[in-house]
């Protein structure tokens, strides 16, 4: 019994920094850092869209909205809301993550870059759906069009986590 508990000692100590390593290789984004510096200035001044109009009508997109093409490829973690595209009762395989409650439903969409398309091949759980929360993943400047909103990012997700903002 003395060998196993030792054994399994040495499987966490050496798992655990292993972990921590694989941390470190995600990059932790916020939503100003997927819009490139020479468009920042502009994007503070038009502010967050306001619920002006409730008659159902699809409002305009902005055309603001080039990507950070240096971000292709890296792996992430991006807090955000979630507009369900494909899935069930148990899983979601598709969806728009976007930086605030109602984005792309109640409001004209962001800019494309600000947001984000999210495939799960595999589904994730979907008890979360109307809270914050965490997307890791793959992140990818590509333009995806959907019926709701041009995309300017995609990932590739592998994880979603609860919402911290410590």
């Amino acid at each position: 019994m003395k060998k196993v508990f030792v054994l399994l000692c040495w499987m966490l100590s050496v798992a655990f920094p292993i972990y921590a390593v694989a941390e470190e290789n995600i990059l932790t984004l916020d939503w100003t850092d997927l819009i490139p510096e020479s468009e920042r200035n502009q994007f503070d001044a038009m502010g967050m869209p306001l619920v002006t109009d409730h008659s159902g009508e699809a409002m305009q997109q902005s055309t603001l909205g080039s990507v950070r093409q240096e971000l292709n490829g890296s792996e992430v973690k991006i807090p955000g809301f979630v507009v369900p595209l494909e899935g069930d009762e148990e899983k979601i395989t598709e969806f728009l993550l976007v930086p605030y409650f109602g984005a792309c439903i109640h409001v004209p969409p962001p800019p494309p870059n600000q947001i984000i398309y999210v495939k799960f091949p595999k589904g994730a759980p979907i008890q979360q759906l109307w809270d914050v929360i965490y997307v890791v993943g793959t992140l990818k400047t590509e333009t995806l069009n959907h019926e709701l909103a041009e995309t300017g990012y995609i990932i590739e997700g592998t994880a979603i986590e609860e919402y911290d903002d410590y």
